[in-house]
């Protein structure tokens, strides 16, 4: 689990393909510090496993299934990608509760500088993930938390402050990017939840709900 607050912009060293999949090397002096074999890192948004640890810097085996759903398949080497140490349970969560686990590839619309190096980010989003995203509600944006400032017809629009795009691989970023985007978990759990409910036998009503305080 992580929480969206970028630690260290990593560089992609390397790029092994393989019969299945590929395996990244990573460079990230402050990742790898007290990083251990088998450790979860966030690149980017997506959720890797920590292998072949060296001074400075880690592998991380991709699978066909990543590379498929995220934008991991268009790694160069070279590029920065945004990184995360898994959650300890005495770290502050300071942003939203993310899984790595990418819902799917946004296109960036647009990023302008409103000013004071205060930035606006509109994000196309796929529309079957329309459904779980709402005005002032959480997203993570290639591991990027990020406040819902405004949504329609699938584009979402962020405010980036500017700690977070000087520290994070937004600076590098233009219109017709590919970037990571996961939803937030609990959006997902209560669709699920309340696709199983029997609405139309049950004895909830609207008026009951507003006489409850809903």
């Amino acid at each position: 689990m992580f929480t969206g607050i970028i630690e260290e912009l990593g560089i992609v060293e390397a790029i092994e393909p393989r019969s299945t999949g590929s395996r990244l090397r990573v460079r990230a002096p402050l990742v790898c510090s007290d990083a251990k074999e088998g450790d979860s890192i966030c690149v980017s948004g997506v959720c890797l496993t920590a292998v072949d640890l060296k001074p400075g810097s880690f592998g991380a085996d991709v699978s066909p299934e990543t590379l498929t759903r995220t934008s991991l398949k268009l790694a160069k080497v070279g590029a920065a990608v945004n990184l995360e140490r898994a959650l300890l349970p005495t770290t502050r969560l300071g942003g939203h509760i993310v899984q790595g686990h990418v819902d799917g590839v946004g296109e960036i619309v647009s990023i302008e500088l409103l000013g004071d190096d205060n930035w606006l980010l509109r994000v196309r989003a796929p529309r079957e993930l329309d459904r779980y995203l709402a005005f002032k509600g959480s997203v993570a944006i290639d591991g990027i938390s990020l406040t819902i400032a405004a949504i329609e017809n699938c584009e979402v629009s962020v405010a980036v402050i500017p700690h977070t795009y000087s520290h994070t691989t937004l600076k590098q970023r233009k219109p017709g990017d590919p970037v990571n985007l996961e939803t937030d978990v609990l959006a997902k759990y209560v669709e699920k939840m309340l696709g199983g409910l029997d609405v139309k036998g049950s004895s909830i009503t609207l008026e009951g709900l507003l006489e409850q305080g809903y």
